[in-house]
């Protein structure tokens, strides 16, 4: 457990030797660590294979609690401070919106090595991110939950917001969504150039075999937005990667950090 200088509580799994070069999930809007078999299976193959690996239940999830009103600022300041914790070399891994937020976090990481980023769902709104993301946000703020996830999860497939509402945490998790709300929509007007102008190390911007219309078009605009970006193909559908093919991927990465030597300036 990890207690951030603001107080937030961030539990979290931690697998793999201590020193050893290490990876950080940033898991986007949805399951907490403990529904998330896919990114378990994956830690631990990094750590069969010598890596470290920190899964983390995002602020206002699972059992890492916020001592104050979730922001997108406390969930950036969290990621660093577990980054910094480790001690050693860091790979960011963000999954769907959690890319955004690790593309935010990646300039303020002095030992980071490299950022994959797995099906970011940037450049998909009809109506743009910040627009979308204004719409919900009002909704939110006039206590309309039930209303908020719908918004959030209009053009996904409709079991997924069935399932959420099976959820116990249901509607108010939608609160611990708004860091993946407002960063989407910063980085999308932001734009993905600037939004990694800091960014020194490789970029990947990954995409399933198996994927929703868009994804792979907008992979190839953040890697071509990355001063180190590569846009590829990864076994995975149904918006979630193959542990084995992942976990294969991010080693490859983290071998050739260690050989390369120091992290981005």
């Amino acid at each position: 457990m990890l207690t951030t200088s603001r107080g937030d509580r961030i539990v979290y799994d931690d697998r793999g030797p201590v020193g050893a070069p290490a990876v950080i999930f940033v898991t986007g809007a949805g399951p907490t660590r403990a529904e998330d078999p896919t990114t378990h299976a994956t830690a631990e193959r990094l750590a069969a294979s010598g890596f470290r690996s920190l899964f983390a239940d995002r602020l206002g999830r699972g059992e890492s609690v916020s001592a104050g009103t979730i922001t997108l600022d406390a969930q950036i300041d969290a990621i660093v401070e577990l980054a910094a914790a480790t001690q050693s070399p860091v790979v960011l891994v963000g999954h769907s919106s959690g890319c955004a937020i690790a593309m935010l976090a990646a300039p303020r990481i002095p030992d980071l090595v490299g950022l994959a980023l797995w099906e970011a769902p940037l450049g998909l709104f009809p109506e743009g991110a910040p627009a979308w993301w204004q719409a919900i946000r009002e909704s939110i703020d006039a206590g309309a939950l039930e209303e908020a996830v719908a918004g959030y999860m209009a053009g996904m497939p409709p079991e997924w917001l069935e399932q959420l509402k099976a959820s116990p945490a249901y509607p108010d998790l939608v609160l611990s969504w708004v860091p993946d709300g407002e960063a989407l929509a910063f980085v999308e007007e932001r734009g993905y150039r600037e939004s990694l102008v800091s960014v020194s190390v490789p970029v990947l911007a990954l995409t399933g075999t198996e994927t929703f219309p868009g994804m792979r078009d907008t992979a190839e605009e953040i890697a071509g937005a990355a001063a180190h970006g590569s846009g590829e193909q990864l076994l995975g559908s149904e918006h979630s990667w193959d542990p084995d093919a992942m976990a294969a991927r991010l080693a490859r990465l983290l071998s050739e950090a260690r050989r390369s030597g120091p992290a981005q300036d």
